[in-house]
Order: structure tokens, then sequence, then C-alpha cells
């Protein structure tokens, strides 16, 4: 129902992701009751729509019902899948069940006793019958699993050292060997320049040198790569025939923080976005999420200035860098000059542990630094 998740649905149609496969708990229920009021949506011709293939009318309740619609969701490799499950919410609960009183409220210790003697439930709170664990414990499937995997990559590893030492390092979050020597010359020489420039233009510098630097770097833009300056000269952008390392992600701002929080968090690539200042409005509830998750995402968001001219004021930022100041476990970086912009990038790339936002100028700056050579 929500519509910014509809930004990372469509972009995953597009961009045909067949290992992506989603459940849709079709209840009919939201808090404030019965939905026919305020949702008559076609789902399922929605999510066609957007190029999903889509697995209609599965008994939600019914387990092998609905390991076969997985299955089938599996076998296509081309396009992400929707599951659309019908169920009750609260079913078995006596005088709860299909109600939207066992969406967000406990049903009572006396509730919970009935629903436990209609559904024939005899263990008391917290217990979990021996065979019950026992079909759901995936630990020794999941030994026998990652026990073959170590196994292949030993093969790998044996065959291709250089490929899998890369591989774990960036697995593992660490930097390459020659960061700091090159990072150090790069803000050497950014100190000594006497080029006056705008900000996001010098951010530019700093990810192409970055790039090249860091081959898990991976860019994007909510469909302002040319005016927030992220997209580099040998960037290749990511398509449905193939990869890359820079995501067109639409008018999508919501969906590309989300998007760059999932990159994160499954390892191996370092996710920047950009777009203006102004627009972090759209993406603020990612930004969040990133904070509270600890995760060293990058926002590349431009055009912070009250003097921007000729786009008015719905792009002129007032209040929106106090207002992210106040997010707890987020940088903000409004570096004053080309130097700044490079210390800035470097940070944001050490900190794996929370975002980062570099609030960037539309308009030159001159260089205000006496030269230097690390941020450290």
């Amino acid at each position: 129902m929500e519509g910014v998740s509809h930004e990372a649905c469509s972009l995953a149609g597009t961009l045909g992701l067949g290992k992506l496969i989603a459940l849709y708990d079709d209840n009919g229920i939201s808090i404030d009751g019965h939905v026919e009021g305020w949702f008559a949506d076609d789902t399922p011709k929605r999510f066609e729509a957007y190029g999903w293939q889509v697995i209609p009318d599965v008994d939600g309740h019914d387990i092998d019902a609905v390991d076969a619609a997985i299955a089938k969701a599996k076998e296509n490799t081309s396009q992400p899948t929707l599951i659309c499950c019908k169920t009750t919410i609260g079913k078995g609960s006596p005088s709860k069940a299909g109600s939207e009183d066992s969406h967000g409220n406990p049903l009572g210790d006396e509730e919970i006793e009935r629903t436990r003697a209609a559904i024939g439930w005899p263990y008391g709170p917290f217990e979990i019958p021996e065979t019950v664990y026992k079909a759901w414990s995936a630990v020794d499937s999941g030994k026998a699993l990652e026990d073959d995997w170590n196994k292949r990559f030993a093969v790998y590893e044996a065959a291709f050292p250089q490929e899998a030492a890369e591989f774990r390092r960036r697995m593992q979050g660490e930097l390459p060997a020659d960061f700091d020597e090159r990072m150090t010359t790069f803000i050497a020489a950014a100190s000594k320049g006497s080029e006056s420039m705008p900000t996001r233009r010098a951010s530019l510098k700093a990810v192409e040198m970055l790039a090249d630097a860091l081959p898990e770097l991976v860019g994007g833009s909510a469909d302002l790569a040319s005016s927030c300056l992220t997209k580099w000269d040998d960037a290749k952008p990511v398509t449905a025939k193939s990869g890359g390392d820079f995501v067109y992600f639409g008018v999508r701002e919501f969906g590309m923080g989300a998007i760059m929080n999932g990159m994160f968090l499954h390892g191996g690539v370092r996710p920047f976005g950009g777009t203006y200042v102004m627009f972090s409005e759209y993406a603020r509830n990612a930004i969040r999420m990133a904070a509270l998750m600890k995760i060293g995402v990058v926002y590349a968001l431009t055009h912070d200035s009250i003097a921007l001219g000729e786009d008015g004021p719905t792009h002129q930022p007032i209040e929106q860098l106090s207002s992210l100041r106040l997010m707890p476990n987020l940088d903000l970086w409004r570096p004053c000059d080309a130097a700044e912009t490079a210390i800035a990038w470097e940070f944001a790339i050490r900190n794996r542990n929370h975002p980062t936002i570099l609030a960037l100028s539309r308009q030159s700056l001159p260089l205000s630094h006496t030269p230097m050579t690390s941020s450290r």
C-alpha cells in the first residue's frame, strides 16, 4: 500500500532481478480495519506492469502450496516474483480472527488460551516441542552447505590466489593496501590547487580517484547524475543484461537509499548515491534506517545553498541540514573547498559504522586551506 516501496519494486522489474522473491500477505486488514474503503488496487496487475512474475491466489496457510510457489519462483531467473498469499489475520483466534483487533494489539491471556484450544496447541508460552524445533532447525543442513562452499572456495583459492584474496578483502570491508598512500597524495594535490570550483565538482574528482582505488565502489543517482556529478568517466551502468558500477535509480530517492542499505548489508560493495540536499526529504526514512543499522552508506547531496536562483524556492534547502544533524549516528560534512571535500570523502569511506552525507555546493568556492597531506 505504501508508495515508497514501489520505487524499488519498479526498478527491480526493470533490471530483471530474478533472485528477488516477495510474498504478499493479502489479508484485507490494516490497523484501521477492513481495507476495502481505502485500498482497491489490483496488486497482481500492478506488479505485472512492473515486469514481475506474479503467482496469484496462493493459500498462505497451506505450507505445500507456498513451498510450490517458491519453487516456481526460483525457476524464473529473469524476473522478480510476487507470490500473492491469501491469509486470515489472527487465524485460530475464536473472537479476533480476520479483524484489526489482532493486527497491532495483543490477544490477551484469555483469548490466547481459547486460541490454543481452538488450534489444538497444548504447549505453554515459549515452549517449543522437539518435533517443531527439529523441523525448523537448519543447523545440520546449514553446516553441510557451508562446508561444501568452503571446499569449493579452497579449490578456487588454490587456482586463483589473487582473486580469492581480493574477494576476502572486499567481503571483510578492508581497504586496499595502497589506500592510505593514494588518499594522502590526492588530498595534498587538492590542497595545493588554485582553481575555484563548486564542491560538487571537487567531489567528482574524488570519486574519479576512489573508483580507481576501490573497485568495489558502486555509485548512482536519483535522476541527477549530470547535476550532482556522481557519474565518473569510466563508470559502467548496471542494466538487465550486464553488471556495472553505476546505477541509474531514476526519480526514486527513497528507493535509492533503501537499495544502498541492502547493498552495504550484503557486503562486498561500497554504495553511494546522489541527489539534491532538498530531496533528502524523500530519502529520509532510508537515511535514518542506515543510521539505526550503523552502516556506512554515503550520500553526495548537492545544491547546498539558498542562492540557487533559477531552480526557485522548491529546491532551496533551508532547514534540511539542521534537521539531518539532529539524526543520531549520522555524519554530515559541509566542505568549504576542494581540500575539505577530499578529506570528507576519505572519512566517509573509512567509516563503516554510520552513514555519511556530503552537502556540496552548486556555486564555485575559493580554496581556503593551507596545503596539507592527510586528514589523519
